[in-house]
Parts: structure tokens; C-alpha cells; sequence
């Protein structure tokens, strides 16, 4: 386990606190909900969703959460700016803790800070996120709204370096800090299964030479590894994706977006066994220092 000789930065984003060193408080998990095809949704532009499902999923979510320790939250993902809001809605409704604005559109994200300002949210607002494609609009916006919480995107076209993502940090971090966005979460980039390893290197990387808290979306190496499924079938597609989660926090993520909120079943045992073993390994100075 390491033990980072800098001093690391923790966040309290609407009573949620995020980063710090390994064993020193729960892996913050992030699921996802309303992302294209999910079940729950029938109509992704207006926003229309099986409210009851959805809230089994939050409250088993939350549940795990409350056994676990681990910090439980929702990754709001959506492509159309009326959805947004109803799902800002139930989820605030859902739920008192910080959630994660999503979408790949710009200007759906613009509209749910905006609405977030309007309605008092933008407090528990992470805005997801910021990366060397973020235009200047969104910069402005994330300004006037006075969104606190984002997370930096260490998106590169050089994937297999850790280092390029420590440069992304570099580049983008002053940009969010003279937006507002001062609560900075790094995630280190996970496009497939070759990426992984630099990704954990670069979370060791970043927390050891900025101390800011950093995870990633590591679900994404085994949702793009096509023909997975036909080969090791239902089972072992669960297996390679709980392997994937653990990895970053192996290498001392501070939060992990796991995927799907309904993954919350075996992700967070799972989590809490990793960070109980690392919480006692810290009182006994069993630590690596970097």
C-alpha cells in the first residue's frame, strides 16, 4: 500500500469528502444512471423513466453505502436538456449527497448547471467534466453558476503514457481554478483494457507530486472489449469488470465510476474489502512511501 510523501488535498463536496491518503477514509463509488439503453428509460429526449426502478436502484445503492461505508454516489447521464432536469430532480429528491452531471453534449451540461444555480443545487453539483475539448462557454458557465466540484478528464490521444494525463492536469487545472471549479477530482483516463496500467500509474503519479484526489471510470476497459462476452461469457464479463474497478484503488484511487448503478451489488463489497485491508495496513505503517 503507498503512503504519498505530499501532502494530499481532501474535498468536502456537500458533506462528502473526497481524497486523502490510501486507508484513510472509503473509496468514494460513482454509478451510473438514464445512459443510453438503459432499461429504466423509455424515452431518453424527454426523460421518462420508470421512477419505481429507479429507486430501488438509488436506495440499494445507498444501502450498500450505509454497510459499507463507502460514500454511494449517482453519475446523472443524459443527452437531451429537458431530460436533464427531471432527472436532477428525482435524483436530488432521491438522495441528500453530491451528484455527478454527465452528458456528451456541452450544452445539456450547461443547461443542468444552470438549472442547479436556479434551484440552489450548485453546491452538490460535480460537473463531469472538464478536458482539453471543454470550450470556453463552458468555462464561463461553470463561472457564473458557481459549480465548485468538477472532475478533470485527462483525455490524450497518447493513452499508453502516464505521463500525458500528469500533462493534462497541468494544462487544465489553472483553467477550472480560474472558473471556480477549486474541488478538482482527476480521473486518469480509462479507454480500454492496455490503458488501465497507465492510468493506476499516473493516480499514483498525480497524487504524488499534486496531492489531488484522483479515480477513474475503469468500466470502460471491459465495455469496449468487444467479443468478451462470446468468450468467456455473462460470469466472467462480471469478473473482468469487478477486476477492473479494484485496480485504481489499488493504486490509491480516491473514487471509482463504476458503471451502471445496478454493478453497486458486488462493487462495493468488494470496494470495502480492499479498504479495510488498507485501513489496518496504515495503522500498522505496512506502507510504501512515494
Amino acid at each position: 500500500m503507498y503512503r504519498f510523501k505530499t501532502d494530499q488535498k481532501t474535498f468536502d463536496i456537500a458533506g462528502v469528502k473526497v481524497g486523502g491518503q490510501p486507508g484513510e477514509r472509503p473509496t468514494v463509488l460513482v454509478g451510473s444512471m438514464f445512459y443510453s439503453r438503459h432499461k429504466i428509460v423509455t424515452d431518453e429526449k424527454k426523460g421518462i423513466f420508470d421512477t419505481d426502478a429507479a429507486e430501488a436502484l438509488i436506495r440499494r445503492q445507498a444501502e450498500l453505502g450505509e454497510i459499507t461505508g463507502n460514500p454511494a454516489l449517482i453519475d446523472i447521464i443524459s443527452s437531451s436538456s429537458e431530460a436533464v432536469i427531471r432527472y436532477i430532480d428525482f435524483v436530488a429528491g432521491m438522495t441528500d449527497r453530491p451528484f455527478l452531471i454527465d452528458s456528451a453534449s456541452p450544452g445539456v451540461k450547461i443547461a443542468a448547471i444552470e438549472y442547479a444555480k436556479e434551484t440552489g443545487l450548485e453546491k452538490r453539483i460535480i460537473y463531469n467534466s472538464v478536458s482539453a475539448e471543454t470550450k470556453e462557454d463552458e468555462f464561463a458557465a461553470l463561472m457564473k453558476n458557481g459549480i465548485e466540484a468538477g472532475i478533470l478528464l485527462t483525455y490524450t490521444k497518447d493513452l499508453m503514457r502516464s505521463r500525458s494525463r500528469e500533462e493534462m492536469v497541468e494544462i487544465l487545472a489553472p483553467k477550472m481554478e480560474d472558473a471556480g471549479v477549486t474541488k478538482i477530482l482527476v480521473d486518469t483516463f480509462v479507454m480500454d483494457v492496455p490503458c488501465l496500467t497507465p492510468s493506476n500509474k499516473a493516480t499514483i503519479e498525480i497524487k504524488s507530486h499534486t496531492g489531488l484526489p484522483c479515480g477513474t471510470a475503469a468500466h470502460n476497459a471491459i465495455s469496449t472489449w468487444k467479443g468478451l462476452k462470446k468468450m468467456l461469457g455473462k460470469e466472467g464479463v462480471k469478473a473482468a469488470d469487478l477486476t477492473a474497478s479494484l485496480m485504481p484503488v489499488f493504486a490509491g484511487a480516491d473514487f471509482v465510476l463504476y458503471g451502471p448503478v445496478g454493478a453497486c451489488e458486488y462493487i462495493f463489497p468488494a470496494v470495502f474489502t480492499v479498504n479495510t485491508s488498507y485501513r489496518y495496513a496504515a495503522r500498522m505503517k505496512e506502507t510504501i512511501e512515494v
